[in-house]
């Protein structure tokens, strides 16, 4: 068997690290790996790159100028599809395509035409929806019986004159549809229930969930001074809250300011992520910027007493998983995929926004201590988010969808 994984990133971010530790994992099982990506590759002879620096560039012009997502990369798309030709793979894996480099609609045609087994990952709601990937805030679910009139036509692959979305569902309908052997992952219940009522899946040999992983060899409980290393104030109830990236006119830094101004002098909370040197903070948040190293991450999420989530859009939540892993307790939003990842008693779920319900959250937990949660958050990341479990789970899908 021969398993080919296409995917925006290789071995960067959490989906193209995910790509990665399946392709190892398959490997170990004897089972010959492919991957296709436009960035993040290495000189790894499994590894091949789709397009070019300039071709993304033109794809990206090309997609806000005429409103239009992967309908560009046509010569790179062709090669591609020559390339996976001489491969001969068993089995073809689409992750995130929504990254200015692969023309979609050729893609599928040509996995239709020969009809190759296709297992699509759900990282997000891109795969059935007109253009955007996620839509809960909005509160827009005309992707249930066709896109049109985006209300995100400036966000989510930025669209500067044309609003293509009933064009690019439609398609996704068409071309989805015609596959033979399809099957659908969704890396949360909460992702896989709506991607049973998408229209372009109705075809589809299976829809089933399967969690996203994290390495828990890494993140597990680690003894680490954080209050030295980072000069944190000695004796506080420590809050970890993560991003990427902390942009003062957003809604989660809104939250954050607001609820950092509700605590009490006892709390303080640690920032994780990139933010501008401009922005003020208030006495009670220390910022220690982006942390790129993962066993770093993991002794800040083993010391601190609560990790914060303060998304509201989430298809799986990652960091959660992280935190859980490590023995500390989440607040998350009830909304998307977050409420379930802690059940069985591994924090606290709150109202979207609730600034109220979120202090009463901590105060519970700084109430009853993190060793009142440290051991069942442990084991729910062990029951649900281990790689060698959840990857098997993958290999099984592999092989039924082979088999349909």
């Amino acid at each position: 068997m021969k398993i080919l994984q296409i995917n925006a990133v290789y071995n960067m971010g959490s989906t193209g690290r995910n790509v990665k530790e399946t392709a190892e994992y398959i490997k170990a099982q004897g089972i010959e790996s492919r991957i296709a990506t436009s960035a993040g590759a290495t000189n790894d002879e499994e590894v091949y790159v789709v397009g070019n620096w300039l071709d993304k560039k033109m794809h990206a012009l090309c997609s806000r100028f005429f409103g239009l997502q992967a309908y560009f990369s046509k010569q790179s798309t062709k090669k591609l599809i020559k390339w996976i030709k001489k491969q001969r793979p068993d089995v073809v894996h689409l992750h995130n395509l929504h990254a200015n480099y692969i023309y979609l609609n050729e893609l599928l045609k040509y996995l239709a035409k020969a009809d190759i087994p296709t297992v699509i990952t759900l990282h997000d709601c891109w795969f059935f929806t007109g253009k955007c990937s996620h839509y809960t805030v909005e509160n827009c679910y005309k992707w249930e019986t066709g896109c049109y009139n985006c209300p995100k036509l400036k966000e989510d692959h930025n669209s500067w004159f044309f609003d293509k979305t009933k064009t690019m569902w439609r398609d996704k309908v068409k071309y989805f549809q015609a596959i033979p052997r399809l099957s659908v992952v969704g890396v949360s219940d909460w992702i896989t229930n709506e991607a049973r009522r998408a229209p372009m899946f109705k075809n589809a040999t299976s829809i089933s969930r399967i969690y996203n992983w994290v390495d828990l060899e890494i993140f597990k409980p680690r003894e680490t001074d954080i209050v030295k290393r980072y000069d944190l104030p000695d004796h506080k109830f420590l809050i970890l809250c993560i991003s990427a990236g902390w942009d003062e006119g957003s809604i989660r830094f809104k939250n954050l300011m607001e609820f950092a101004m509700a605590l009490s002098d006892s709390m303080h909370i640690v920032l994780v992520g990139g933010i501008k040197d401009s922005i003020n903070l208030p006495q009670n948040i220390t910022s220690i910027g982006y942390i790129s190293s993962l066993a770093e991450l993991a002794e800040i999420y083993s010391n601190v007493n609560v990790y914060v989530h303060l998304s509201y859009e989430d298809t799986f939540g990652k960091v959660i998983a992280e935190a859980l892993a490590c023995g500390t307790p989440a607040v998350v939003y009830n909304s998307t995929a977050c409420p379930e990842l802690i059940a069985n008693g591994c924090g606290v779920v709150v109202s979207p926004g609730n600034i109220e319900e979120i202090v009463d959250g901590l105060n519970m937990i700084q109430l009853q201590g993190k060793y009142y949660y440290q051991k069942t958050c442990r084991l729910q990341a062990e029951k649900l988010f281990s790689l060698q479990k959840n990857c098997a789970e993958y290999l099984k899908t592999y092989k039924e969808t082979q088999k349909e």
